[in-house]
């Protein structure tokens, strides 16, 4: 009965996911099989190739990995919609390491239009003025190119709430970036809807409640015999 129960609460989650951005479900049986994205006109809104995953750390420096890139650009730091840092390549650079704008950048509020390119590059302008003539003058500033991650085929992505999730034990992540030969392009103004069938998720929530109802009522049948037996022997 325990276990049935668990698996009412599963198939609960996943309908329950089948509205959040980049969501990926608990159980591959309802599953898209195609992840589809909306229109936005935000540039720091992209959505990752086919199979590819966005790479993040949080305040304790763990990896996570999701495919919703809604981010947004805080103090020089681009971010996800949860605050972790999402990783990247900056110049020089041969490790995936949270992206920011130059410091100094930041504190005097020169970064503005900032967007993500089809290649994964970070980018925004930065405004100067000559001081002798008073002239603005804008910068485009290339920060870097986001990293992306991928699992071999099979690999079965461990979700905690279906819209970050850990590597396989065992499975090393193949990372690289977009346009790079081994990843597609990154589309930018696209956020990933989720990639849970709403449909089928909820026949297989009926399901679970209908294996759930057969065994109560076994269970009962069951009680009801063994105290008919017991009966009989009185």
């Amino acid at each position: 009965m325990s276990a049935a129960l668990d698996r009412i609460a599963e198939r609960a989650a996943d309908a329950r996911r089948a509205f959040t951005p980049g969501a990926l479900p608990l159980h591959d049986d309802v599953a898209t099989a195609s992840p589809a994205s909306d229109f936005t006109l935000d540039p720091l809104v992209v959505s990752a190739p086919a199979g590819a995953y966005f790479i993040t750390r949080d305040d304790r420096n763990e990896v996570r990995y999701t495919r919703d890139g809604a981010f947004t650009l805080s103090d020089g730091r681009l971010l996800d919609q949860r605050g972790n840092g999402v990783c990247g390549f900056q110049r020089g650079s041969d490790a995936p390491a949270p992206l920011h704008a130059d410091p100094i950048d930041a504190a005097l509020e020169r970064v503005s239009d900032a967007r993500i390119e089809p290649d994964g590059s970070l980018s925004y302008s930065r405004l100067t003025i000559e001081p002798r003539t008073g002239a603005t003058e804008a910068q485009r500033i290339v920060v870097g190119r986001i990293a992306l991650a991928r699992f071999p085929p099979g690999s079965k992505i461990e979700s905690r709430d279906a819209v970050e999730a850990a590597a396989p034990r065992g499975v090393p992540a193949h990372v690289g970036m977009a346009k790079d030969g081994a990843f597609g392009a990154i589309a930018p103004m696209q956020r990933d809807r989720s990639r849970i069938d709403i449909d089928r998720s909820l026949i297989r929530l009926k399901d679970a409640y209908l294996a759930f109802d057969a065994l109560r009522a076994a269970e009962t049948a069951k009680a009801h015999l063994g105290k008919t037996a017991l009966d009989l022997v009185k």
